[in-house]
């Protein structure tokens, strides 16, 4: 790979002692394979895998397998992500001791979504934004992998988003930037990088701060990231914050043996990973607090019931703990939050728009509701309120490709698992099952391994 030569003039600008050993590691060095394992599922360490030193659920792969076709990761066992974006992870687990209000703000795909989810004090609800509406799908099919019933997935611009005022105790800004960052693993991020870029991104940056601070609360945390190493879109972008706001700068507790980077032309509390250094791609985090002052009420809305009790008398039993949940009906969906959230979901619903939240239970037909995919991946979710069925390897990736599959239940609905791991759900008719699994998110390559790639473990269930 060739590097530009305004991007390495820029690097030995940044860092004249660093920049060449960088350039090396970008163009000449091959990109780290990690994933994070779901401990909420059961997910364990991968056999003879290397830890990622600031996740403990975070591990190195020796080689990429083919993830499609791990029924563990539809499962949503493990989450395939980059080890350097995984140090929020540790940012969350230092600085957050109670249950909090938490703003993903530029939150696809949803690797640092699914981290809080797991970092966080149990009770937090993190909200997970994406502007674009496709990549919000995607990001809420991840949440919604995941499984965690503490989550809300929208899709606003910044701005609008500004107008919850105060209501967040963090506000997580992974921002638009110029990627350099991703050099290594993508070509097209060489290709595109200029000055110009560089300037266009700074001044996006700026405007998401500006139209998001509003909903942080005094005294919050602001967690800014980019993957990139400019001083324009990292420092400077600090240093802005700190004149313009008051921002207060909020160090973090890192070990040395880590190769995490400092600032680079200030003395400010910033955590540098670069290829060089650190066993993952391009990444800059910095933590701000915002000064303390008067907080605002929240004023909340009354969500929507569930139109027929029949219904919401039966779905309930389908949760562990059905009672700690509310019910509303969205169109044809029955909805379940926790009740500690509602309020606040109330709100979003008002001033914001709404794709995904708690557990979707399931879709009402006439005087039926049929169970949801959200339903079976949910930690919500009572293993013996329906029948299940085990299947094998190749039936399981029959089943996410949307094939018809055989199951050894009752009629009626049926939940698919496999190494105990939740799919979907099947509908028995007795001499067939009709295959539930949503078309959008079905495997559509047909080759396949004979074996099913080695990526995680599984513990025993006793704790979903």
């Amino acid at each position: 790979m060739e590097l530009k030569h305004e991007f390495i003039e820029m690097l030995r600008r940044l860092m004249p002692d660093e920049a060449e050993a960088m350039c090396r590691a970008i163009a000449e060095t091959e990109p780290t394979v990690s994933v994070r394992v779901n401990e909420m599922k059961g997910g364990s360490a991968p056999q003879d895998a290397a830890l990622v030193p600031w996740c403990a659920s975070g591990f190195y792969l020796e080689q990429r397998p083919a993830f499609t076709f791990d029924p563990l990761l539809h499962g949503g066992l493990y989450y395939v992500q980059d080890a350097s974006s995984m140090f929020i992870h540790h940012v969350i687990s230092q600085l957050i001791d109670r249950p909090v209000r938490y703003l993903d703000l530029c939150a696809a795909p949803g690797g640092k979504t699914t981290a809080a989810l797991q970092a966080l004090p149990a009770g937090s609800l993190v909200v997970a934004n994406e502007i674009v509406p496709s990549r919000a799908r995607a990001l809420a099919d991840n949440v919604m992998r995941w499984g965690s019933p503490h989550a809300v997935v929208t899709s606003n611009a910044p701005a609008q988003l500004g107008r919850l005022t105060h209501l967040f105790d963090v506000v997580a800004t992974d921002v638009p930037c110029s990627g350099e960052g991703m050099m290594r693993k993508d070509a097209d991020a060489v290709l595109q990088w200029s000055p110009a870029l560089v300037d266009q991104c700074a001044g996006r940056q700026r405007e998401i701060l500006r139209d998001i601070w509003p909903a942080l609360r005094p005294g919050g945390l602001l967690i800014y990231s980019t993957c990139t190493y400019n001083r324009h879109e990292n420092e400077e972008m600090l240093e802005h914050l700190i004149s313009e706001y008051g921002a207060e700068p909020v160090p973090v507790p890192i070990d040395a043996s880590w190769g995490i980077a400092p600032a680079v032309g200030c003395d400010l509390p910033c955590y540098r990973f670069m290829p060089h250094r650190t066993r993952g791609e391009g990444l800059f985090m910095a933590v701000m607090r915002k000064p303390d002052g008067m907080r605002q009420p929240l004023r909340s809305k009354k969500s929507p019931s569930v139109t027929s009790i029949a219904v919401a008398k039966s779905v309930r039993e389908w949760l562990v703990n059905g009672q700690d949940y509310e019910l509303s009906q969205q169109g044809d969906d029955v909805v379940a939050n926790p009740k500690i959230h509602a309020d606040v979901v109330s709100v979003l619903r008002s001033l914001a728009t709404v794709i995904y939240s708690g557990v979707t239970l399931g879709t009402v037909k006439g005087k039926n509701c049929v169970p949801h995919l959200s339903l079976a991946l949910s930690s919500a979710l009572d293993h013996t309120a329906l029948p299940s069925c085990e299947v094998d390897y190749a039936t399981a990736l029959a089943y996410l490709r949307g094939e018809a599959i055989a199951v050894d239940a009752p009629r009626g609905p049926v939940l698919v698992t496999y190494s105990h791991i939740p799919l979907g759900w099947a509908n028995n008719l007795g001499n067939r099952a009709n295959n539930l699994y949503p078309k959008g998110l079905r495997i559509v390559n047909k080759s396949s391994p004979d074996h099913a790639p080695s990526v995680v473990g599984t513990q025993p269930q006793s704790a979903l």
